[in-house]
């Protein structure tokens, strides 16, 4: 795929948080790689606000994921795809139902993913982490340049949420239907009880119960669950001393924005295919999760926190 001075570009990213992120380096890249283009994300409405303040795009499209009963979004997503005038798309997501999309484009539009004129031919990607698989996926299509992805992008007025000059980051939920995903949250709330620094938890509405559970034990943590939008998480981990989280979407963040992340996985989910990535991110695992204490946790946080080359 030889870079054109310009051209319509698709893009396809629909979920979730942290595949969203892990695909930063990869949305730059395909900026990168054509400067003078138009491309569009075709992604779904969580991803809109972010995808909008981000540098890479010129125009987001939330019908990613219709429900196929729902016969009008997938007639839209049909027109988009058959008369939007792409050149090339880029299938970042390579699940069966992005693959699909393929055969309502045009003749002659070069794919890069599963299939189509540039298919990310290596038996083995299912067994590599996602940053390398799509690092391999745009090589074979023709990228040669990986520019670090520029995240000053990932700034929110904090001045509502009551944040002090320093502070840490507890992540304590992650997927409700996969408990095995969660460090229990009395380990949190002791771990936040023993820190040098006041945490803020963060996360969905959803956590609101975990946040309070810590709250119980650490009045002075603060509450941000369901306060802040993508593009304000990452603000948040731009500022934040540190983070600890589970295997979910607001780790990943706060590990790429560059916060020194502590990743806490169980048996459930492997970090060598999907574990954040960031300039200073490290990953404990426990099996099964519940097994890690706190001991070791707070351990491994400190030796993260350490500065560089103490």
């Amino acid at each position: 795929m030889p870079a054109p001075a310009a051209g319509n570009i698709l893009v396809i990213k629909l979920a979730s948080l942290g595949d969203f992120v892990q695909a930063f380096g990869p949305f730059a890249a395909i900026r990168a790689h054509h400067p003078g283009a138009r491309i569009t994300l075709l992604t779904t409405p969580p991803y809109r606000e972010l995808a909008e303040h981000s540098p890479w795009f010129d125009a987001v499209c939330t019908g990613g994921r219709p429900d196929w009963r729902d016969l009008g979004a997938v007639w839209r997503l049909a027109r988009l795809l058959r008369h939007g005038g792409f050149a090339r798309v880029y299938d970042l997501q390579t699940s069966s139902r992005s693959s699909r999309y393929r055969w309502l484009l045009p003749a002659g539009v070069a794919w890069s993913g599963l299939g189509g004129s540039h298919p990310h031919a290596n038996p083995g990607r299912n067994a590599m982490h996602t940053l390398e698989r799509q690092r391999e996926q745009l090589e074979m299509a023709g990228l040669h340049h990986f520019p670090a992805p520029a995240l000053d992008w990932l700034a929110a007025d904090l001045g509502g949420l009551g944040l002090p000059e320093r502070f840490g980051v507890l992540v304590p939920g992650a997927s409700p239907t996969r408990p095995g995903k969660r460090w229990p949250v009395e380990c949190f709330a002791e771990l936040a009880a023993g820190l040098d620094l006041p945490v803020a938890i963060v996360g969905g509405k959803a956590e609101a119960p975990l946040a309070a559970a810590i709250r119980a034990r650490v009045p002075q943590a603060m509450d941000l669950t369901g306060r802040t939008s993508f593009a304000g998480l990452g603000a948040v981990a731009r500022r934040a001393a540190f983070a600890v989280g589970n295997d979910t979407g607001p780790t990943h963040m706060m590990a790429a924005a560059g916060c020194p992340t502590l990743s806490l996985f169980g048996t459930e989910s492997d970090p060598a295919l999907c574990a954040p990535r960031g300039p200073r991110a490290a990953v404990l695992r426990g099996a099964p999760l519940a097994a890690l204490t706190v001991a070791e946790v707070g351990a491994a946080l400190a030796a993260l926190r350490q500065p560089a080359g103490a």
